[in-house]
């Protein structure tokens, strides 16, 4: 009898284990559906540092959640120091659930345009290297011809060309706990103060009908 108890603690211990080093990658075969309601959808977006770009969307309605993490590299489970350091083909980035019965991708378009300047090539603002690049992971085509239709339309708009990136979406890894709401938990960081906040009040300005 102790035998078997013993056996069974382990294998739930086996799966737990299993479970927890699944959760931080994410693949386009996760994404669909989310929760099982065809309402939520995602969006993965690269602006420069992923801290700004998650508050930016997380203020708007019918944003359920925007996660920072990592995407566009081939390396697995990369961690912040390796990504920030340059050290693989990652850039910071930010999978947004969103309700598509409230908020559309088009519209997620062109609060990523305001949050970020799409016209700065692997940069943003202080922070300089391939890991800050401008991007769109799509999804699909519809997602892949939303994009460049926004481009197309923005691009009058801004003295120098936009050089954002139009990847295809493979995987997604979710940076470490500390990095998530970090605006929210540190609102008087001074990177947060002097870089994040102006893009993030730019948003809230720019959107104000669809804040939360």
């Amino acid at each position: 009898m102790i035998r078997n108890t013993a056996i069974i603690i382990l294998s739930i211990l086996f799966f737990a284990c299993a479970a927890e080093n699944k959760k931080s990658e994410i693949s386009e075969t996760d994404t669909q559906p989310i929760q099982n309601t065809a309402k939520i959808d995602t969006a993965y977006f690269a602006g420069g540092c992923f801290w700004c770009v998650e508050a930016s969307f997380e203020q708007i309605k019918g944003i359920k959640e925007a996660v920072s993490g990592y995407s566009g590299g081939e390396e697995k489970n990369p961690s912040y120091k390796e990504v920030s350091y340059g050290r693989t083909n990652h850039a910071e980035a930010v999978m947004v659930l969103y309700d598509s019965s409230i908020i559309n991708y088009e519209t997620l378009l062109e609060i990523f345009f305001v949050a970020h300047d799409p016209t700065q090539l692997n940069r943003q603002g202080p922070d300089v290297g391939k890991q800050y690049r401008s991007a769109i992971f799509y999804r699909n085509s519809t997602e892949k011809n939303l994009a460049l239709k926004k481009m197309n339309e923005l691009a009058p708009k801004f003295n120098n060309e936009i050089v954002t990136e139009l990847t295809a979406f493979t995987k997604f890894w979710e940076a470490e706990d500390y990095h998530q709401d970090y605006e929210k938990k540190n609102p008087n960081d001074r990177y947060i103060v002097n870089v994040s906040k102006p893009k993030i009040d730019k948003v809230a300005k720019t959107f104000q009908d669809l804040l939360k």
